[in-house]
This record gives C-alpha cells, structure tokens and sequence, in this order.
C-alpha cells in the first residue's frame, strides 16, 4: 500500500520479477534494454550483482524518464565461484551437480534510478541443497529449462520444493527480487 507519486518502470525481462511486483500491488510497465552484463576482476559477489544492476539502470539515465526504473540483478556463488546462466543442459547438469549437498549463497542486487539519481542494495541468502541424484536433475533440466536462471535453478518451481532443504534470509531474494528490502527503500523516497 505504497501510495508513490512516479510511474514504475521495471527494466526486466524475468517473469519472476514481474510477478514479485505484482504481488506487491505495485502499478509498473516493463520497458527493456540490452546491456552488457560483464563485471571487473575481482568483485566480490555481492559488488558484481550490484555492479551489473547499476550499469543495467544507468542505461536509462540518458532517457530522460520521469519515471522511476528498478534493475535488479541475481548471482549465485559456491565457494567463491560465480554460477551464472547456463549455456546449454550440459551446463545446467555440471552446476546442478556442484550445488548437490551443498550451501551456497545468491546475491540480488537492485537499483532504484530516477532522473540523474542512482540508489542501489543487495540481500544474501543462503541456500542448501540435499543430494541430487544425476536422474533428478536430468528430470529437472528436461522439464523445465532452467536455462535463463542464475545458478541453473528456480527456488520457486520443482527442485525448490523437493531439493532444498534449508534456506536463511529472503526467500523472495532467490527468486530474484528481495521484496521485503525494495518495499522499504520505495518507502523511503
């Protein structure tokens, strides 16, 4: 029940996204650009989610919107390795695998943009998984291509309901949007 006074533009593809606002009874239109998505050696998780979802709103800036756009960007790391987007099943099934009986961490990072004005925060969440036999996975990746998910799962569908075992912080977060934050920095403009 944010009454804001600024049009919401959402500058993400991700139905997960879309539907996370919606949820929030928040009124948006999705406008979209490409934007290259490589970071700097040596950033940290958390400072490359935060990175790629500056750069994804400082794509708007020149466009002189009176509107406020919200990016957000999600990594998954294990043990310091970025898990991003599979290539292809193959890619998905090695990082299945390595996330097997394993905790690792996701990292959204959001930016709020509005006019020449840039406020970003990221969530952590930690996430462990039970065993996965290669049968599961095979399943998983045959029927429902996870190959536009970050760490090549979806908390939200399958493997998140029968995989996960434990989860600390933001559910919402691994979906790709930690809505409990962003509620409160809307707030706060």
């Amino acid at each position: 029940m944010l009454n804001l006074k600024f049009p919401i533009l959402l500058a993400s593809k991700s139905p997960r996204r879309q539907e996370l606002l919606t949820l929030m009874d928040l009124d948006f239109e999705v406008m979209l650009k490409d934007v290259d998505e490589s970071y700097p050696e040596g950033l940290a998780p958390h400072e490359i989610a935060l990175y790629i979802s500056e750069k994804k709103a400082r794509a708007f800036m020149d466009d002189k919107l009176e509107a406020l756009v919200i990016t957000a960007d999600t990594i998954v790391a294990l043990n310091g390795e970025i898990l991003g987007k599979p290539r292809d099943a193959e890619h998905a099934k090695e990082m299945l695998m390595k996330l097997s009986n394993t905790t690792h961490e996701v990292y959204t990072g959001v930016s709020l943009a509005m006019h020449d004005q840039v406020s970003t925060f990221y969530d952590r969440t930690s996430v462990t998984f039970k065993p996965l036999s290669a049968e599961q996975i095979d399943y998983y990746i045959l029927h429902y291509k996870p190959f536009d998910k970050a760490g090549s799962y979806g908390i939200q569908d399958w493997l998140g309901m029968v995989a996960i075992s434990k989860i600390e912080g933001s559910y919402t977060n691994v979906m790709g949007l930690p809505t409990e934050k962003l509620y409160n920095a809307l707030a706060a403009l």
